[in-house]
């Protein structure tokens, strides 16, 4: 009675406000292909259940969909020259005041890019830089000279002519006699830096003073200087490392890490960056290693010299598989490289040398064709070949099924365990888990469907790698939309799915639906766990978290005592979604929901905020990233506007 009173107050108080209409009509109009009465529809549901402030924060976010970068850029984006006397004023506070080298190899550029490259590090609000270019024996004189008069124009500007048309890595390697700084950090001769690029990189500095390597954001710009296609990246992720060099620009790194790393390596031309973040990884602690939530690098794209994400040059590509290859040596590691469906190179991890047990659990009630096709594609096409089925028979009388579950028994095909209690999905999860015997643990749903026969192979080989925790797979709809390609976590909502709804086979934001990653959290319907590390975080939470959100707290609990989660591409599945259980839509079901929503909110309110596999620029909606009007970055300057 009183939910219904408050609706019925929300709609009467709502219908004398003027936003409504407007709100009506703004959706409608932005709508153009949907039904408009199904828009205004969901207009009253929102209105009826949160009233004025959640119908105008469903309309925010609503028309920051269709935000366009420029608009982002003029709203996050540009300093005002308020700002610039702010970052100034802090410059001045700071008591570590590091030299960064700008390293630029040049070889034959337009005159004009080259000018708008330098200019860009001269421009820099943080003075206390070097730029030190060598130039690949440009064919045009009025190049060199140009050099020379920028050496003679500001002190900080060293050039060496080189005399042979050497390769990038060789060349440099050649910069240590140049470099005076603690830092160094790489500008191709086309691309430029935002004004306040080498002053966050001093911010961090300061604030981490033990940072080896520093990456930032980075967007691309045309040739009449139009900025596109933003990369916000994720904080440190070393498996998404292994599929694409997301460091990028703007890369700063520790000039005695980079000696002792070995510097470039003359064998990669082409990936040398991406070889040297690996190389660096491999011997330096992730706590050394921050990523900046800014954009800070602006790579020229319509020039042919200059590499993008869509159009490598050839010769990287001849050495991108070798780079793999050797971190794989380097670090003990057994596996191959592969080329995966989207045209990316893997690392395919091999299974330990002894094939571990794997206890495949499933829980299930009645909705025989469900188990049955779970069952049957599990045995059809599963090349792992050890490997126990545990089904968790949660009360089920159906006859058809309960003959089902006897055969599977009497052929040892599956132990059925009996369940009797109400239904809990951590509950019986840990009750099986208990009963298990295998190595890992593989949770699954009653409706889920094997499609690729790799698919154990591919989760044990990154469940049994030193430092990984739980491990997830690609799951579709059975109307090959995506269902679950990861889980990000939001402020608002505690979780969603990544790129559900989008149809099988999309790149994803910056390509990674196809790369495997870390990832905050993975979904329970299909993940493989070490039964070591299940036990060691208690199981599933069967107390707080009975039905939803179990996963995610059992991922963030995995995080919490120093693994990392990982999401892989390549082992698929269908997913037939709460077939068996239902919705969560009568009144017991929805105050349960809220029940664990309020735990997860108190319990991870921090962690839910700052998803490290997310990224602040980014909101989330309907299973796509977009841009956020008012991104969760910190500014460091403000506080001295």
């Amino acid at each position: 009675m009183h939910n219904h009173m408050s609706f019925l107050l929300n709609l009467r108080f709502l219908r004398s406000n003027r936003i409504i209409s407007f709100v009506i009509m703004t959706f409608s109009a932005v709508a153009r292909k949907k039904n408009r009465m199904d828009i205004v529809s969901a207009i009253w549901r929102i209105a009826g259940r949160n009233g004025l402030q959640g119908l105008k924060q469903s309309f925010k976010r609503f028309i920051n969909l269709g935000m366009t970068y420029e608009r982002w850029i003029s709203l996050n984006d540009t300093l005002s020259s308020k700002d610039k006397d702010a970052i100034h004023l802090h410059i001045s506070k700071i008591s570590n005041h590091p030299v960064i080298s700008v390293l630029m190899p040049a070889c034959n550029t337009s005159e004009i890019l080259l000018r708008r490259s330098i200019e860009s590090v001269r421009s820099q609000l943080y003075p206390h830089w070097e730029l030190c270019i060598t130039d690949h024996l440009s064919a045009m004189q009025h190049l060199q000279t140009l050099l020379e008069d920028y050496t003679k124009l500001d002190e900080r500007i060293r050039v060496v002519l080189r005399g042979q048309n050497d390769q990038i890595p060789v060349t440099s390697d050649s910069f240590p006699a140049l470099v005076k700084g603690d830092f160094i950090t790489i500008l191709n001769h086309n691309d430029e830096l935002p004004q306040h690029a080498l002053y966050m990189a001093a911010v961090a500095l300061n604030e981490k003073p033990f940072l080896d390597l520093i990456y930032s954001d980075e967007d691309k710009i045309d040739e009449n200087g139009r900025r596109f296609a933003p990369y916000f990246k994720p904080d440190w992720n070393p498996d998404l490392l292994t599929g694409q060099n997301f460091v990028g620009r703007l890369c700063v790194y520790r000039t005695e890490a980079v000696s002792e790393s070995g510097g470039f390596s003359e064998d990669c031309d082409g990936s040398h960056d991406w070889d040297l973040a690996l190389r660096m990884s491999e011997q330096i602690p992730a706590s050394h290693i921050h990523h900046i939530p800014h954009i800070l690098y602006h790579r020229r794209a319509f020039s042919p010299a200059v590499t993008t994400r869509q159009n490598e040059k050839s010769y990287a590509d001849n050495h991108a598989a070798k780079v793999l290859q050797d971190h794989l040596s380097r670090t003990s590691m057994e596996g191959r490289v592969l080329t995966g469906n989207s045209g990316h190179l893997r690392i395919e991890y091999s299974v330990p040398s002894h094939t571990p047990l794997v206890s495949i659990i499933i829980p299930t009630c009645n909705r025989l064709s469900l188990l049955r096709r779970c069952i049957e594609s599990i045995t059809e096409k599963t090349l792992y070949p050890n490997y126990e089925i545990i089904i968790v028979d949660n009360r089920s009388d159906d006859t058809e099924t309960l003959n089902y579950m006897s055969l599977l028994e009497k052929s040892r095909t599956a132990r059925v365990l009996k369940y009797m209690y109400p239904f809990n999905y951590s509950a019986i999860n840990n009750f099986a888990a208990e009963a298990a015997v295998g190595e890992f643990l593989c949770l699954m749903n009653n409706d889920i469907e094997v499609i690729s026969e790799g698919w154990l192979n591919e989760m044990v080989g990154h469940a049994a790698r030193p430092g990984i925790g739980a491990v997830g797979a690609m799951l579709y709809y059975p109307d090959n939309t995506i269902q679950h390609a990861g889980v990000v976590l939001l402020q608002t909502g505690i979780a969603g799915h990544l790129y559900a709804g989008n149809k099988r086979g999309i790149d994803g934001y910056c390509e990674r639906a196809c790369l495997v990653q870390n990832i905050s959290a993975v979904t329970a319907a299909c993940l493989v766990v070490r039964a070591s590390i299940y036990r060691d975080v208690g199981g599933l939470d069967d107390k707080n978290l009975p039905i939803s959100f179990n996963d995610v707290d059992f991922c963030l609990k995995i995080r919490e005592i120093g693994f990392r989660n990982l999401w892989t591409p390549f082992a698929e599945f269908y997913h037939n979604e709460s077939a068996s259980r239902g919705l969560d839509d009568n009144e017991e079901k929805k105050a349960r929901f809220q029940r664990e929503t309020s735990y997860m909110l108190a319990r991870w309110a921090h962690q839910l905020c700052n998803d490290p596999a997310y990224n602040p620029n980014l909101n989330f909606y309907n299973g796509s990233p977009y841009l956020a009007a008012e991104p969760r970055v910190k500014k460091p300057w403000t506080a001295y506007l």
